[in-house]
């Protein structure tokens, strides 16, 4: 495995453009600690995020998580493109001629997909870590090493965004196809979703219900947006009469779904390769 790693990391180093967005995804992670320089001061509107309470412990989890989330969409490039440079410069026809089996290929993709999640989780925790010590009100151990499991959340959302890329990659073979079919893939799941809501079940629990099991609403539902767990959010949703009953837990069944579709991705792109004629 080691080996099949090394292999792929160096096709990466070796690439100018993905060695570009792989340095600048993680630039950008380190970035969020900026979040406690932003203040707002307009007359009698004053506001500091930092003190808003978005890096206390346990609450920097959540919050940390959900926007490093959004970043994703840079590696989810390198992911795609490390696909399709394989077929562009040939290195994967090179690669089976040198041995290199199809079922070796596929796991030395994974294999890079769950370090690339893996190092993201690990530095969005030490990032929040620093920051939750620097900026919380409440630094006891019991409390800063509470709901941890949006990290759990965090890596699992990553591998199956990721190896939901890499299938496309595989299936399409040109990176920018690949990209847009994700967004075109992201629209059809706006508008089914749509339908089920508004046309066929406006009891929203069960169109919630049956979009759940949707790929990428499985990957969105793991990371609740946190801003309405926000003290200052719920004072001004009360005095309007809007009350939040959101529910922010990191439910088991939401991680299984998109285990199951990590799963199922590598399985299709596995076979997808075993049956190309390369």
């Amino acid at each position: 495995m080691k080996r099949l790693l090394s292999i792929e990391l160096q096709k990466i180093w070796m690439n100018k453009a993905s060695r570009v967005l792989t340095l600048t995804y993680f630039i950008l992670l380190s970035f969020i600690a900026m979040i406690a320089s932003i203040k707002f001061d307009i007359g009698f509107f004053k506001i500091h995020l930092a003190e808003m309470g978005i890096f206390n412990f346990p609450f920097i989890w959540h919050f940390n998580t959900y926007i490093a989330a959004i970043l994703k969409l840079f590696l989810a490039i390198v992911i795609v493109s490390m696909m399709a440079n394989e077929y562009s410069y040939g290195t994967l026809k090179q690669n089976l001629i040198d041995g290199l089996s199809k079922k070796e290929f596929i796991l030395s993709k994974f294999l890079t997909v769950l370090l690339f999640s893996f190092c993201s989780t690990i530095f969005v925790f030490i990032m929040s870590l620093i920051l939750g010590f620097v900026f919380s009100s409440y630094t006891e151990l019991s409390i800063v090493f509470s709901e941890m499991e949006y990290l759990v959340a965090f890596f699992v959302k990553l591998v199956g965004f990721f190896s939901f890329c890499l299938f496309l990659g595989i299936l399409v073979k040109r990176s920018a196809f690949a990209l847009g079919f994700l967004l075109v893939w992201n629209i059809i799941e706006g508008i089914v979703k749509g339908i089920l809501v508004f046309k066929i079940f406006p009891d929203n629990k069960i169109a919630d219900y049956i979009t759940q099991f949707f790929p990428l609403e499985s990957m969105s539902n793991l990371i609740v947006e946190p801003f309405s767990r926000l003290s200052v959010i719920k004072t001004i949703g009360s005095q309007i009469g809007v009350d939040s009953i959101k529910d922010y837990s990191v439910h088991f069944l939401s991680i299984f779904i998109v285990l199951s579709w990590s799963i199922i991705f590598m399985l299709f792109s596995y076979k997808l390769l075993k049956n190309r004629d390369l």
